[in-house]
């Protein structure tokens, strides 16, 4: 049996990123809940002290897991919108289906990305990860919307987004609206905040 120091040892690229994917991989299979530093420690192969010596806290680890989805939406943003037409109303279109659908496929994830207790922590500098993609949105709004602040046209529709993304989980809407498909209601929150198409 390896000891304790050998589990503990740097891996590739090192306990602090295995600690990380770690927690990714467990927040896309259980949700957000699971995500205990004793649980995160015992999935990869570690005492569950370990964790503290790059994460002094809980917060830190689940803002670090947290970082890593706003990076992956970002990435993900980037391709489809180089896929996408320049028409800025399908780019904002494309940006929310996007949104929408990485809210459903990685529902744990979403949610531990927008806790309040993590957007808040200014040190741990989370909130600095979920503004670039809104900066994204609030020029392709610009572009849109020359009647309007861009900023509040973009945060009203985010915001919209987000409450599609959240009912929708939960089963509510579905039973509220009687549909089976979110492209209907995507369409009027983008009617709502754009003009119609």
């Amino acid at each position: 049996m390896p000891s304790e120091r050998t589990n503990d040892a740097p891996s590739p690229g090192g306990l602090r990123e295995r600690l990380v994917d770690t927690g990714v991989a467990l927040v896309d299979t259980e949700g957000a809940a699971a995500l205990s530093l004793r649980e995160i420690a015992r999935r990869a192969g570690v005492s569950h002290g370990a964790p503290r010596r790059y994460f002094p806290t809980h917060l830190e680890l689940l803002s670090a897991i947290a970082r890593r989805g706003f990076t992956d939406l970002g990435e993900r943003a980037t391709r489809a919108l180089a896929d996408a037409s320049p028409d800025p109303r399908e780019q904002v279109a494309v940006l929310s289906r996007l949104y929408l659908d990485f809210a459903a496929r990685h529902r744990g994830m979403y949610e531990l990305m927008f806790r309040h207790d993590l957007l808040e922590s200014g040190e741990l500098g989370l909130r600095d990860s979920s503004l670039p993609l809104f900066k994204v949105l609030v020029e392709l709004v610009a572009e849109i919307r020359t009647d309007a602040e861009p900023a509040v046209v973009a945060g009203a529709l985010w915001a919209n987004l987000h409450g599609v993304a959240q009912l929708w989980g939960w089963g509510s809407l579905q039973l509220a609206v009687g549909v089976e498909d979110v492209e209907p209601l995507l369409t009027s929150v983008l009617d709502a905040h754009l003009g119609p198409a």
